[in-house]
């Protein structure tokens, strides 16, 4: 599916809920695709990431709907700060996946954000996919492995030591002005 059928639609209150469930659903579906039903990372009962995560990220971010032929195919939460910008989540329902949908939603987040230098998220060690989809397709660089010798400054909610003890890999994409070196993304 071409980026420009891809559409990001602001997260409206009334499908806050629906929003919260359909991300469970896709974060779930990666780790019991990698870990199937003995898995021990779930955030809490039975979700790999929590309804409070999800909240937290929808009320200090930008959350958007991700639609795609004109139906919800996921959802994404940003925030920004002049230059920087941090990619919070981004889920595709897994009925939709290897359609191009989030490389779509990705290229609709740089059009919205034009400004915005520097993008950094985060992802497990174990989320193959997303380590694929943020370094070959999106052009991000892995930057840090954070793990038990080396734990993330910025994690006040323990994710390394109880949800994540293997480790998150964080994300770094550095969009270069027009007039750099070569006017490409680093």
């Amino acid at each position: 599916m071409s980026d420009n059928k891809i559409q990001l639609e602001p997260l409206q209150p009334e499908d806050k809920d629906q929003f919260v469930r359909d991300n469970q659903a896709a974060f779930n579906y990666g780790a019991l695709v990698e870990f199937g039903l003995r898995d021990a990372h779930f955030e809490e009962d039975g979700e790999i990431i929590s309804r409070e995560t999800i909240e937290n990220a929808i009320s200090t971010g930008d959350a958007y709907r991700i639609v795609a032929g004109g139906q919800k195919a996921g959802g994404l939460v940003v925030k920004t700060d002049g230059e920087w910008g941090e990619l919070v989540l981004l889920f595709v329902s897994p009925k939709v996946h290897s359609q191009g949908i989030g490389y779509g939603a990705w290229c609709a987040v740089e059009k919205r954000y034009p400004g915005v230098r520097t993008w950094e998220t985060v992802t497990p060690y174990f989320e193959k996919r997303n380590i694929h989809f943020y370094v070959n397709r999106c052009g991000f660089h892995i930057v840090e492995f954070f793990n038990s010798h080396h734990p993330d400054p910025h994690d006040d909610g323990g994710a390394l030591e109880g949800q994540f003890p293997s480790g998150m890999f964080r994300f770094q994409k550095i969009i270069k002005q027009q007039g750099d070196d070569d006017g490409q993304t680093a």
